[in-house]
Parts: C-alpha cells; structure tokens; sequence
C-alpha cells in the first residue's frame, strides 16, 4: 500500500511514516517544511519514499502528492490553544480549508481511504458523577473558583464533588476553544466526504501524545515537551493548578502503530463509513505524577506547583479506548514508567519559535 503522510516531517508523522515502512508500506509525505515548525538553515529530510513540499491548501501540491496513491494518512494541522481568538482564522485555514482541500483532491483521485488525526479535545471536560444525579456534565470552571484554588468542577445540579471517569467515542462533543472546534469540524467534513464520495473515514481521537522528537520551547508542543525542555536547561517543570488534572499519556510509537493498523483496515472495508476511535494508553495520571516521573527520569529538579491557571483548560478528560483495541485488535505498548525513563533521555526538537509557557496546550493533537 502507498499512503499519504500529510504533515510527514512532523513528529507524530514521521513517526507514523517509519511505522508504515516497517510494516512493508510505501509512503509520500507532504510537508510544508514550516520555519515555525521546523526553524533552522536545513529543514529536516522527511522520511517518506517521495517528498513533496508544499501546503496541504494548495491543490496543484496535494493533487501532485496523491498521484499513485492508495490510501491518506492526515496528520498536518496547526496545534495548541493560540494565544487570543484573533488567531482563529489561521486555525481554520490550516485545519479546516486544509482538510476540505484534501479531501476534494482525494474525491477526484478517486482515493478512498482516509486516517484523520483527531484530538481528545474535541470533548470539552471528561466524564464525571455525581453520587445523586449519575453522569453529569459540568460547564467551564469559573474564573473566581480558579484564582481561589477551587479547580475541581461541581456537579451542576446539586454542588457536589464528583469523580472522574473515563470518556468514550459516544460522549457528547464540547470544543471549548478554537483548536478543539477546528479538530471537531475536521471530523465533521470527514464524514461528509465519506457519505458523498463512497469513501471510508477513520479518526484516531489522540490524547497526550509524547516521545522523541517532539518539539522543544514551542507553544504547539504538549506539556511533556514544555517540562522536558524545562529539565534539560537544568530547571524545575512547572506545574499549574495543583498537579491534579487527569490526563492519558500515550506514547508517539503506539499512535503510529495504530495508524498503521487503521489504515489497513479500512482496506477491507466495502461500504462507505466514518469512525472515531479515543487513542490513549487506558492508564490515566495527574500532570504533577507525570512531571514527577519525568524530573525523576532525567536526574533533574523536582517539579514545582505554581497554583497557576490559564482560563479554557479543563481539569480532567481521559480516554476509553476499548473500542480500538477490540474493532482493530490495537495495543499500546509502551507502558508509562518505561515511556518516560525514554522521554528523559531523549532529544526533543529545535525550538519552533519564541518561548511562551504561559500557552503551552494540554490536550494531546
């Protein structure tokens, strides 16, 4: 099989494309090589059997890209929650047009088959209960409630505390910024693509994805990347709110195996379909036990909770992914004591632009 790697010279897509050569596959990787992303005099030589460099929103660059193939792997997308809402039409245009352009491409090549990179986001809070209303869905948390310390959502109905459980494909959607909307928008003209043109549509719903070669001091990298690049200049992670907020961190070689195996079962599918899939470990932990693990690993500072909040983060969302593992038989593999021991040690990325810790994203995609 010969796919397309859109964003293939990133660090989940190159991943995914050494994934795809190991497994006896072809890949084409599309990249706009982005200073933002890859800063530098060379940009780095992606790892497909064909480059070609270009914008996912240029036709002639993506039509190009397609010829000969028989499958999409969809990884290009701008990341992180930006830094103010005027940054929003930017996030539409790489992620949504980006998307929409992809897709008209692949309706007139005649290519049907198509692995979206989707995002937890897309979710809003997690799942909670009540112990007197069931499964509740608390709204944002409150300014007021944050600079007090208070960052544990209340049930809704009746004020009371509530425990975190795990979100499934089936849980109703809540993007609370324009990154998450874009991410749920990108699904959305999946599915439609799917239905008018006979296509069949996966998206891997990933959470916290870490590993080699993230990128470091960038305001697109995940928080493993912000405390990782913290350690190697020798200062502490810095932990907002309490450490308390529940994520699922899954290793970058898991998610590209399970790209692999979407991809390849899409291929035995006849009719036209769309399918989201949560893509975590189904081992959750606090940030401040993740950044703990970390500092520990690489021999650095402790971790320091600042009490810190930054308003749009929610507190706890992690992943039910059972339904991956029993539909296309994925398991992860890296367990998370061993994937950070390796994160710790491994190198991270030039950083892709001006440091901003104070925009560094939670969510995993």
């Amino acid at each position: 099989m010969r796919v397309l790697v859109t964003g293939g010279a990133g660090f989940i897509g190159s991943h995914v494309v050494a994934a795809l050569t190991a497994a006896g596959h072809e890949s084409v990787v599309l990249d706009a090589l982005l200073p933002s992303a890859h800063p530098g005099p060379t940009p780095p030589a992606p790892p497909g059997d064909r480059t070609v460099v270009g914008d996912v929103r240029d036709r002639e660059a993506v039509a190009d890209a397609l010829a000969g193939v028989d499958a999409v792997c969809h990884q290009a997308a701008m990341v992180g929650l930006g830094k103010d809402f005027a940054d929003a039409p930017l996030y539409v245009g790489c992620n949504d047009l980006g998307t929409a352009v992809l897709l008209a491409e692949m309706a007139a090549a005649g290519v049907r088959d198509l692995v979206l990179a989707g995002s937890m986001v897309v979710y809003g809070e997690g799942r909670y209960t009540c112990p007197r209303h069931g499964a509740v869905r608390p709204g944002p948390r409150a300014e007021a409630d944050l600079r007090a310390g208070r960052f544990e959502p209340r049930c809704p109905d009746c004020g009371a505390e509530l425990t975190p459980g795990l979100v499934a494909e089936d849980a109703p959607v809540d993007p609370r910024n324009v990154y998450a909307s874009t991410k749920l928008a990108q699904e959305h003209l999946a599915a439609a693509w799917a239905r008018a043109a006979g296509g069949r549509a996966v998206s891997l719903r990933y959470h916290n994805v870490y590993g080699p070669g993230m990128p470091r001091d960038t305001p697109y990298a995940g928080v493993a990347s912000f405390f990782r690049s913290a350690l190697a200049r020798g200062e502490a992670p810095r932990v907002y709110e309490d450490g308390g907020q529940r994520r699922d961190f899954v290793h970058v070689r898991d998610v590209a195996a399970a790209n692999v195996l979407a991809l390849e079962a899409l291929r035995e599918r006849r009719d036209s379909s769309f399918a989201a899939y949560n893509t975590g470990s189904g081992e959750p932990h606090t940030i401040g036990e993740m950044a703990g693990a970390l500092a520990a690993a690489h021999g650095g500072p402790d971790p320091v909770v600042t009490g810190e909040y930054r308003l749009g983060d929610v507190r706890h969302v992690t992943a039910d992914s059972r339904a991956l593992r029993e539909e296309l038989g994925w398991r992860p593999r890296v367990p998370f004591a061993e994937g950070m021991r390796d994160f710790a040690a491994a190198a991270l990325r030039s950083p892709g632009g001006p440091r901003r810790e104070d925009a560094v994203t939670l969510s995993g995609a």
